[in-house]
């Protein structure tokens, strides 16, 4: 098996951690260990593993139909979830097309946002813009404005950039609240130069994921929104990571108002059970694509599979009947005051948390934020200790370590993460 985003050599060269089971917000390998889910499958379990109305609904809707494709077809389940979605999503999202990745709804709306200039008779909008350290995806339109542009170039469509809300390590130098949102005023920059080519602005709103869990101030997402209306250039809200109340609200353009023009979702839809995302579009953007020779041309085998339509509904369904977005904002704060631990500690440079998304930076010399050396893989070794510690998490680049617990965590359950996680971080930076 050839792994994503991993060292081969080295996996090669280890001892593979092997999950055979689960339960609740516990993972059980194939020797019987027990490990704490701090990464809740990257971001996507929502409501704990082998939950039984989740396993219930897959099991009622194999037994219908696995699978039947919605090209000049369609299915109950598909229609109801995107009735259901349009209802809860910021209001004047009207349309939805399923996809089964974020990377696939991101290239979706990448697509939309384009044909939808050429339907409207301006097909010099070609040009994206994204801000910096983004992480849109890893096809390769998701990569032409994302941070793996680099290392695929040549295969590439032109993008532009802006500056992120990086406070621990401003890219303008400046210093917050004092800067008074410059970082979003680069996108006016941008757009007063070549806005009559963009065809629309991508952000992450209130997180920015793999990038390195940068968490913006208040009123950036509103600022970024309020540059790119007056531009007349769309807005796509990539909220792969941040949907489905792992910030607090059900959609994080939720906490400051704004209806993005595309809106992208995926991780959480299926409460972490199986591979479906969507993409919602305004009635403006659907309509454009009415007529004689247009359509849209975009979609794949199992575009709104059924399984996965069926699962989202029932996950919906216990977001409603368990509050779950207010249990995440009560769990919220727990993390917060525990979060507090690691303040002081000799290597931990900023901590930085919304809802139930938190990294803590590790770095050589806090005093003077020197990173430690790459090739040290610090944040890497934390991880590992953590395991040996029965806890598994994750960490981004920059010696970020990422925590992301399922949204049904316990109180006690958080508690017990933060305690090992702590417990790790200072046998390896401090030893």
């Amino acid at each position: 098996m050839w792994h994503a985003y991993t060292r081969m050599d080295e996996w090669m060269a280890s001892e593979p951690l092997v999950i055979e089971r689960a339960e609740g917000c516990w993972l059980i390998d194939t020797e019987g260990r027990r490990y704490l889910d701090g990464s809740a499958a990257l971001g996507a379990t929502a409501h704990g593993h082998r939950r039984a109305e989740l396993d219930e609904a897959l099991i009622a809707q194999v037994q219908r139909v696995a699978h039947t494709t919605t090209y000049l077809l369609t299915h109950p389940a598909a229609v109801e979830l995107a009735a259901r979605l349009a209802r809860l999503a910021p209001a004047g999202l009207e349309r939805v097309c399923f996809s089964e990745s974020g990377s696939a709804a991101i290239e979706t709306a990448l697509k939309m946002a384009y044909a939808y200039w050429q339907f409207r008779g301006e097909p010099e909008r070609t040009l994206f813009v994204s801000m910096d350290g983004a992480f849109h995806g890893d096809t390769l339109g998701s990569t032409s404005v994302g941070l793996l542009r680099d290392v695929y170039l040549p295969l590439l469509f032109p993008a532009r950039t802006f500056a992120r809300p990086y406070c621990y390590r401003c890219p303008l130098d400046l210093s917050y609240p004092s800067c008074g949102l410059a970082c979003a005023d680069t996108l006016e920059d941008v757009l007063a130069r070549e806005g009559d080519r963009v065809a629309a602005v991508l952000i992450e709103p209130l997180v920015q994921g793999v990038g390195g869990i940068i968490t913006a101030p208040d009123g950036h997402f509103a600022r970024v929104a309020e540059i790119a209306r007056r531009h007349g250039v769309l807005l796509i809200a990539d909220e792969i990571l941040t949907g489905f109340g792992r910030t607090g609200t059900m959609f994080a353009s939720e906490a400051e108002g704004v209806t993005p023009d595309l809106l992208t979702l995926g991780k959480g839809l299926t409460g972490g059970y199986l591979p479906l995302s969507a993409t919602l579009a305004t009635a403006e953007i659907f309509e454009a694509f009415l007529g004689e020779g247009r359509m849209f041309l975009n979609g794949s085998t199992y575009s709104g599979n059924p399984l996965a339509a069926a699962v989202a509904l029932a996950s919906l369904d216990l977001f409603e009947q368990e509050d779950t977005v207010g249990h995440v904002r009560a769990l919220a704060g727990v993390l917060a005051r525990e979060l507090k631990a690691f303040e002081g500690l000799a290597h931990v440079g900023d901590i930085r948390q919304h809802g139930l998304i938190a990294g803590i930076e590790l770095v050589a010399d806090p005093a003077t934020r020197t990173p430690f050396p790459p090739e040290a893989q610090v944040s890497k070794q934390v991880c590992y200790r953590a395991r040996e510690l029965g806890l598994v998490i994750s960490s981004m680049p920059g010696d970020v370590i990422t925590i992301m617990p399922p949204l049904a965590m316990s109180p006690d359950e958080l508690r017990l993460l933060i305690a090992i996680l702590l417990r790790a971080v200072r046998e390896v930076t401090e030893n």
